[in-house]
């Protein structure tokens, strides 16, 4: 059977040009990077190559980069390392949930969070962010592209507010880097977070960019790793990963790729909308990142949609992979204002770097018939399509 890829927001596969570059600092060169002798300056010389590897493709100096763990770290550590009680935060209410719970948790800490609602293409209005401002105000914090529908926000807007109010902007760009170009600089952000595997590098590996000036508590204790920010023997193999990941995006921005995988995702939008009735894109009035496409099917249950799918061996989701298995709907397209049945019948299509025009022709293939089925054994008559 064959086998199509369209879950790439959830994660992607390891390019195979970003595998070679780390196999040997897991065969040869796996020295500690803090040690001294010749083993341990090899494994340093390659986790600092990588450091500017990410600064190029953020556009900053590579002493603000911090490797982390992943992209939940460094949205974490963006939080707790500002805000303590008393201070005030002014968030999204479709930040990923590695913000919004942590934002929860500032709160019960003595933190207050302000949720700027968005509109019905899932877009912040940079005004509620100004009118949100407090004295009290020490943060806002706005991803950059939405991990479920691929909106784009208007985080240069928001940056400019955050410049003239004295507050620090951090940007979760999960989603958006190797989507869109990064540039902290016409960004105005002060901390930015990405994660290795959204970007073609493994698992357990990200970066946050933390600005030149800005003062950050770690959450970590113990050596003094990462300019004392991120405590923790480095992860020399993620990390170099990582840097090839992020040289290959760069790379990516240049070369017509994006442009490819946007006319793929295209075509596949065009075809759904044509052959399967009852279906719209959720975000469709915004810009979003080429690659997303989060696709409603009336009078369908998304997670039967995302089985059935399964079995004809397309790979796709209802939203954040986070999520998966949870009963409550996407919390980003109810703040879109999406009826609950609507948002429920919901999928997310998320293409990359290794999905071709076969991959978009069978999923256009199976789709229409496998929802026809569906809807054929659902209680809702085809007469609620019309």
């Amino acid at each position: 059977m064959r086998q199509v890829y369209f879950d790439n927001n959830a994660t992607t596969p390891v390019l195979p040009e970003v595998f070679e570059a780390m196999r040997p600092y897991l065969l040869e060169q796996y020295g500690n990077a803090s040690s001294i002798h010749s083993h341990g300056q090899a494994a340093r010389a390659g986790v600092e190559r990588a450091r500017r590897s990410v600064a190029k493709l953020l556009g900053c100096r590579a002493s603000e980069v911090v490797f982390t763990s992943g992209g939940t770290e460094a949205d974490n550590l963006a939080l707790f390392g500002i805000l303590a009680q008393g201070d005030h935060l002014i968030t999204s209410s479709i930040e990923h949930h590695a913000v919004l719970h942590a934002a929860k948790r500032l709160e019960e800490l003595g933190s207050s969070v302000t949720y700027v609602p968005v509109d019905s293409c899932g877009l912040v209005d940079p005004d509620d962010v100004r009118r949100a401002l407090r004295p009290a105000t020490k943060l806002i914090s706005i991803m950059m592209a939405n991990n479920e529908t691929g909106v784009l926000q208007p985080v240069v807007e928001i940056g400019k507010i955050a410049q003239e109010a004295e507050v620090y902007f951090h940007v979760d760009a999960v989603q958006a880097a190797a989507k869109v170009p990064l540039d902290v600089t016409r960004i105005a952000c002060d901390l930015l977070s990405i994660s290795g595997h959204k970007i073609h590098a493994p698992k357990a590996v990200g970066a946050i960019y933390v600005r030149k000036g800005t003062f950050l508590r770690p959450m970590l204790f113990g050596g003094s790793h990462e300019r004392s920010l991120r405590a923790g023997t480095e992860n020399v193999p993620g990390i170099v990963a990582l840097g090839r990941a992020a040289e290959i995006a760069a790379e990516g921005l240049q070369n017509g790729s994006l442009e490819k995988i946007g006319e793929l995702r295209d075509r596949f939008e065009r075809g759904i909308l044509t052959h399967v009735d009852g279906t719209g894109v959720n975000g469709a009035g915004a810009a979003r990142v080429a690659n997303t496409a989060n696709i409603y099917f009336d009078c369908l249950d998304a997670e039967a949609l995302v089985i059935a799918l399964d079995l004809k061996g397309l790979a796709v989701s209802t939203g954040a992979a986070c999520s998966s298995g949870a009963t409550e709907r996407s919390h980003v397209l109810s703040a879109m204002g999406l009826a609950p049945d609507r948002a429920r019948s919901s999928i997310r299509f998320s293409l990359g770097k290794h999905n071709t025009d076969d991959d978009v022709d069978y999923a256009l293939s199976v789709i229409p018939e496998t929802v026809a089925r569906l809807r054929e054994l659902s209680p809702v008559t085809r007469a609620s399509l019309e």
